[in-house]
């Protein structure tokens, strides 16, 4: 099937950032100039760089001109927790393979190389959510804060964006609401107090272990409960 004019016109403007010909915050040449460098109509290049503004690539500033922004991955990958919040059945549970491959190693990562100030961090949340065991809706902003301290501390920007993505807070509710009701608070609490004393020693290999054995605890229950959630139901058969 032939590519359409548009998808030239993005994949041009695409190489031209990628290859520092317009670098992040440069501002790009008027529509009819740039249409004229790309050998490409203005319609085409219009839709391009609309395209391109929504992937966060281009901002579009009204009667300033078009700039390439930061490239940042907090910024070309923040429309991915949206998708992520209308995903459901099949498509959580593959989104919770990928935090089970994630999570555990970069949570080994942040071993290496958390701060004492960003280890008293992740103690303070921990002990926040020790004082919060019976409140659902704050145990789910604090376990949030949590983890995104944790990987934050890797110090790698893609990775705890991608990883604060994936990680709903709807899915994050359902799974403390779970917790709660099946009164093993106190289990995954002591999960996290295994994920921070392993940070605290430094210690990748048992950080790793310890995040994997948090991510699976979460990952058996969701998938039981899926199951339950797509049974028959017997009175109604």
């Amino acid at each position: 099937m032939p590519r359409s004019l548009t998808d030239e016109a993005i994949d041009r403007i695409r190489e031209f950032v990628q290859s520092g010909r317009f670098p992040p915050g440069s501002k790009l040449p008027p529509e009819q100039e740039l249409a004229s460098e790309l050998s490409i109509s203005r319609s085409p290049v219009r839709e391009a760089v609309k395209a391109l503004s929504l992937a966060r690539v281009l901002d579009v500033r009204r009667g300033d001109g078009t700039y390439v922004t930061s490239l940042a991955p907090s910024l070309l990958l923040e429309g991915l927790g949206s998708a992520v919040a209308l995903m459901n059945g099949g498509g959580v549970l593959e989104l919770t393979e990928v935090r089970r491959l994630l999570e555990p190693a970069a949570t080994g990562l942040a071993a290496t190389r958390i701060t004492t100030e960003q280890l008293e961090e992740v103690h303070q949340l921990l002990d926040a959510m020790h004082k919060a065991s019976d409140d659902i809706e704050r145990l789910t902003v604090l376990d949030a804060a949590f983890h995104h301290a944790v990987i934050a501390a890797t110090s790698n920007e893609t990775l705890t964006t991608l990883l604060d993505s994936i990680s709903s807070r709807t899915l994050r509710a359902r799974i403390w609401r779970g917790t709660v009701d099946r009164g093993v608070t106190h289990l995954t609490l002591a999960q996290h107090n295994t994920i921070y004393t392993a940070l605290a020693n430094h210690d990748a290999a048992v950080a790793t272990a310890a995040a994997l054995m948090h991510v699976d605890t979460s990952d058996r229950w969701l998938r039981a409960h899926l199951a339950d959630a797509d049974a028959p139901n017997d009175s109604q058969t």
